[in-house]
């Protein structure tokens, strides 16, 4: 099958909900993918955070194969080895006292279910979430997300939610009122724009909770396993949840959310209250557990630190040369350039230089490479984008 065939199928076969690149991807190693005519491209994208342990790992292929063949199906009805195998690297990695797992197979259903245990644990049904926050499309977590293109079209959504401005504890404190449940957070605002919080505010929401006897829920979603330099983005703040959100890079590129919590708080749910068809898939489990050994036996997340770093101050050298570079911010390998303007075109240039971008929001570029990239392949991105850069430049003061 030729590209204008794949294309030609997909346009007229598959759900017009995605914003489609031009490029057909076949092939991917490493922090490396090809297209089907053979070019190759530098993948800043991790298919949006997803493989952070690199396309096609060679040990989560293998355990992929290894239990593909023994087996792939296994509903938790039933007891499973390589489900227990997971569990357990679960609890070991993430922040002491997360200690019972859901498991499901989205970032949004990791956050749905972190919605149901909150309100199901407290008896309380208000959350308060973040303006700037993007936790999912499900109807649950739309709810908490705050981006009006995603919300307007399908209101009216769940009752009980809040948004107050990012960074701000007094703000906060006004919305908790007696029926507050909980308080949804992304450490580090990712399609919100790579948004660092403020020093102390995650540490205030979590002496907020304390204090007010509501819980705290994190969703790590994209900013976890190592992505930010740390195991968990809130391990830069000390900060330990009450629930965590967690999916994408958790394995190794199959589908799996995860929500974690204190046992007592996962003990509401009652058998039956909360299940998913797919949950602790074998197979899925089996790439999970591979590539939390990756995580931990490379040590990426001391990988994407020191990478991160050299990534942030070349792009800073970017800024200092390109005046319509705003700002460069970012922890480890999530990092998000601003630009004047928007970036639709940079993105496209790119593409055609051989280097795969994201974008998160009209003049963001936001970078979410593998962690295990290397540095010829960021020196590549930064020629790259400097070169566009200046051409871009160069093309507005002609106009």
């Amino acid at each position: 099958m030729n590209e204008k065939e794949i294309i030609e199928i997909e346009e007229r076969l598959m759900a017009n909900v995605f914003s489609k690149r031009p490029v057909t991807l076949t092939k991917g190693r490493g922090a490396l993918v090809w297209d089907i005519h053979g070019k190759e491209y530098v993948d800043c994208t991790s298919s949006y955070g997803v493989c952070i342990v690199g396309h096609s790992h060679p040990k989560v292929v293998e355990a992929i194969k290894r239990q593909a063949e023994t087996l792939i199906s296994c509903h938790a009805l039933f007891y499973n080895d390589v489900r227990s195998e997971l569990l357990q690297k679960i609890v070991q990695i993430t922040p002491k006292g997360l200690n019972k797992v859901f498991l499901g197979n989205s970032g949004a259903e990791s956050v749905e279910c972190a919605i149901k245990l909150a309100r199901k644990f407290s008896g309380k049904s208000e959350i308060i979430a973040m303006m700037g926050a993007f936790h999912g499309k499900t109807m649950g977590a739309l709810s908490a997300t705050w981006g009006k293109k995603y919300r307007e079209p399908f209101k009216p959504l769940l009752p009980g939610f809040k948004h107050v401005p990012p960074d701000n504890l007094e703000r906060v404190s006004e919305a908790i009122t007696e029926n507050t449940a909980a308080i949804l957070v992304e450490p580090i605002r990712g399609e919100g724009g790579v948004r660092i919080p403020k020093n102390g505010f995650l540490q205030g929401l979590r002496e907020l909770c304390d204090e007010k006897g509501i819980l705290l829920i994190l969703d790590e979603v994209q900013t976890g396993f190592g992505r930010t330099g740390k195991m968990f983005a809130c391990e830069h703040w000390g900060v330990t949840p009450d629930i965590m959100c967690l999916a994408k890079s958790l394995a190794g590129g199959l589908p799996l959310g995860v929500t974690i919590a204190k046992e007592n708080i996962m003990s509401a749910f009652k058998v039956g209250e909360h299940s998913s068809t797919f949950s602790g898939n074998p197979l899925v489990c089996a790439a999970a557990c591979a590539a939390i050994d990756v995580v931990v036996g490379e040590r990426l997340p001391e990988r994407a630190a020191k990478l991160g770093k050299y990534f942030k101050e070349r792009l800073e050298e970017l800024q200092a040369r390109h005046k319509i570079v705003r700002d460069v911010r970012g922890l480890g390998l999530m990092i998000g350039m601003e630009l004047r303007f928007d970036v639709l075109n940079i993105l496209l240039k790119s593409i055609d230089k051989g280097v795969l971008i994201l974008d998160a929001g009209r003049n963001i570029l936001r970078f979410l490479p593998p962690l295990v990239i290397e540095k010829e392949h960021i020196d590549k991105v930064v020629t790259v984008l400097d070169a566009i850069l200046e051409e871009e430049e160069n093309e507005r003061l002609r106009s």
